[in-house]
């Protein structure tokens, strides 16, 4: 086969690989078998290695790329992409309707969408070509990450005519391969993933896309913003009225559209379409968690507009939480990384919002008596936000004759060290600082993301780690060699590389992580951020007095002494010790220089323009003030940036004065 023929060949294979992945992956209808489609693109592949000047544009072979860099660029999008206000009643749709209609008082329909647990991407096409494709970021200023989306085989690489458009959808990972996903990342020893949107964001950030590629992604998109071509660019757009053109419209240029959308001439169909769904949206291969429901009508869209922070012309409908009765068949206790017990109970599997689920944490003795839950009982199971498992209640009524009361262990379940009750505390704690899963739940705290964020290590390889005598203490994870680790299981040459790199690119960290990290009772990722405002470097943290940390904003009596008590144990300064000699360099923290925001707190929220919110949270807290991330009476401003989000909401129910970021810029 000459270069010719090759490049006929190529054109044809392109094009036919190309057809079937749209009607694999979109209409669900494979014309063919997979062991075909595999001969073809091995095919393709031979003749692009030999000729890769013919390789064309939209070959399905670039869909896995190379590795790009440790930063994402930035993309700018055409237009601010909003978020949508939630509603979770019918009375919240009414109230929706009736906004709408003191500003145009006419007749309209609705298009109602299932509502995707995915992440939301926008897609750029220039003369029918992908060219980016970005996550929503800030609404304004997105990551392109279109070395992942082009491993997503239902999103086009080109279009059947030379148009230049602007995409919006949704990312997502169906119902089978996120539990297929978490299994092979349980058994590797890694973190699973909590729900589907976690992963399917994950993946879409991962830095090497065949890592993407073999997770199968999947799409939906229902937005479509024509770009008018510079002249002798492209083809014109054809005009678009209704949203169910549109989504007509982009099911015709080969995307992936959610065929469970209908046309509501009325609010009561609406409602009827989301009761509907309500009861059926387990069967679906794909997690949703309500329904989006929009104005058919796009130049009445033009003339509702916007508030600063949503669209009027759309709202999203919350499903609630679903339900299931399940029974206890155990009550056991875990042991976390202060040594606290927490009792869990494990249940009979239960299907709930579209994952299997066996356990639930009772947290601790208190809220077991409060609920009366016993083992054998009969309970009402449902997931916290659709992700975290929770008993709501027992079922007393199926409660068999003669139960017992759960009461907590006096010897912890793991080393046999005595339990103690802390005194006006809940908790109950295990005494022995060897406790083996004590030393595992601390190494885990340290590598998390919020201390030295190490990737890589998960609980499997930290368990891994200290049962071989590998690691005893945070310090050592920095002198393992590459040699120390290829022998394990689970490892092999370039995975011990890899986690070495991780851990040595983790040695320089800020101050308030590292005070995080060291895992100080009572010490949280907020606290550890006052403290080393506070004192700034930890030479002036080490000889501060329980006086001087109570003064700090948040710090009381039981906290103060806690982290006063760490800094005066010889074991805890011996391992801060152990991890400077390793190579540990702590930056210093702007250091409060003045009281002019003292007894002030701020809430910050949505995207700022002058500085990043880590920037204006240090200046804050360096002028005396606090900085939370809660919304409450006690709030004294909430500075809200562009796109803010329900803290915004929460700040005028409760009355919290609401500034701009340059009435911020004033204060400071």
């Amino acid at each position: 086969m000459d270069k010719r023929q090759a490049g006929v060949r190529i054109g044809e294979l392109t094009k036919e690989l190309n057809h079937h992945s749209y009607l694999y992956y979109v209409l669900d209808k494979p014309e063919i078998s997979d062991a075909h489609y595999d001969a073809l693109y091995r095919e393709l592949e031979e003749l692009e290695a030999k000729y890769p000047e013919l390789i064309q544009p939209d070959s399905p072979t670039r869909r896995v790329g190379d590795k790009v860099s440790n930063e994402f660029a930035q993309v700018t999008h055409s237009k601010r992409r909003m978020s949508l206000d939630d509603a979770f009643s019918f009375d919240d749709l009414d109230a929706f309707e009736e906004r709408a209609k003191k500003i145009a008082n006419k007749k309209w329909g609705y298009v109602c969408e299932l509502k995707i647990d995915g992440l939301q991407m926008v897609l750029t096409y220039e003369r029918g070509l992908l060219k980016t494709a970005a996550t929503r970021g800030d609404g304004r200023v997105g990551e392109d990450v279109t070395h992942t989306i082009k491993t997503v085989r239902d999103i086009p690489l080109k279009l059947p005519r030379p148009i230049d458009l602007v995409i919006s959808g949704e990312v997502y990972i169906g119902k089978k391969d996120f539990e297929k996903t978490n299994h092979v990342q349980e058994k590797s020893g890694n973190a699973i993933y909590a729900n589907p949107r976690n992963l399917a964001a994950g993946t879409v950030r991962q830095l090497d896309p065949k890592v993407a590629a073999k997770r199968n992604l999947r799409s939906f998109v229902y937005d479509l913003e024509p770009i008018r071509p510079a002249q002798g660019q492209g083809q014109a757009p054809e005009v678009i009225k209704t949203q169910a053109e549109m989504l007509k419209t982009l099911l015709d240029l080969g995307f992936s559209v959610n065929r469970e959308n209908k046309l509501c001439h009325s609010l009561s169909e609406v409602k009827e379409f989301i009761e509907n769904w309500g009861k059926m949206r387990e069967k679906l291969p794909y997690q949703t968690d309500g329904v989006v429901i929009k104005i058919n009508n796009l130049a009445l869209r033009e003339e509702l507009g916007a508030t600063a922070k949503s669209p009027r012309w759309a709202i999203a409908y919350k499903f609630p939480a679903e339900q299931q009765q399940t029974k206890v068949l155990d009550i056991v206790v875990q042991v976390g990384r202060q040594g606290t017990l927490t009792p869990v109970a494990v249940l009979r599997p239960v299907q709930i919002a579209g994952s299997t689920v066996s356990r639930a944490t009772l947290h601790n003795e208190d809220e077991i008596k409060r609920k009366d839950v016993r083992v054998g009982d009969t309970v009402v199971v449902q997931k916290a936000g659709d992700i975290i498992p929770e008993v709501v209640r027992v079922v007393k009524e199926k409660r068999r004759p003669g139960s017992k009361e759960f009461k907590m262990p006096t010897r912890c379940p793991i080393c046999g060290g005595q339990v103690i009750k802390v005194e006006g505390e809940v908790a109950h704690r295990c005494a022995n600082k060897n406790c083996f899963v004590v030393q595992v739940r601390k190494l885990e705290h340290f590598v998390s993301r919020d201390a030295f964020d190490m990737e890589g290590l998960g609980t499997k390889i930290v368990e891994q780690l200290c049962k071989e005598g590998l690691v005893h203490d945070p310090a050592d994870l920095f002198t393992l060699e590459e040699g120390d680790i290829e022998p394990l299981e689970r490892f092999a040459e370039k995975s011990a590389e890899n986690l070495i790199k991780s851990i040595q690119s983790s040695k320089e960290i800020t101050l308030d992580r590292f005070i995080y990290a060291l895992g100080v009772l009572h010490i949280g990722a907020q606290t550890s951020r006052d403290v080393a405002s506070a004192f700034g470097s930890l030479d002036e943290l080490k000889k501060a007095w329980v006086e001087d940390l109570i003064e700090i904003d948040g710090v009381g009596e039981k906290v103060g002494r806690s982290l006063y008590d760490f800094f005066q144990d010889a074991n805890n300064l011996a391992l801060i010790d152990k991890l400077l000699i390793a190579g540990v360099k702590i930056k210093r923290a702007q250091k409060t220089v003045s009281n002019k925001l003292a007894g002030k707190t701020f809430v910050l929220t949505g995207s700022l323009s002058k500085m990043t919110r880590e920037e204006a949270e240090a200046k804050i807290r360096s002028l005396g003030g606090k900085a939370s991330s809660s919304v409450s009476k006690e709030t004294s401003y909430v500075v809200v940036g562009d796109n803010p989000g329900s803290k915004y909401d929460k700040a005028k129910q409760l009355g919290v004065e609401i500034i701009s970021e340059v009435e911020l810029l004033k204060l400071l």
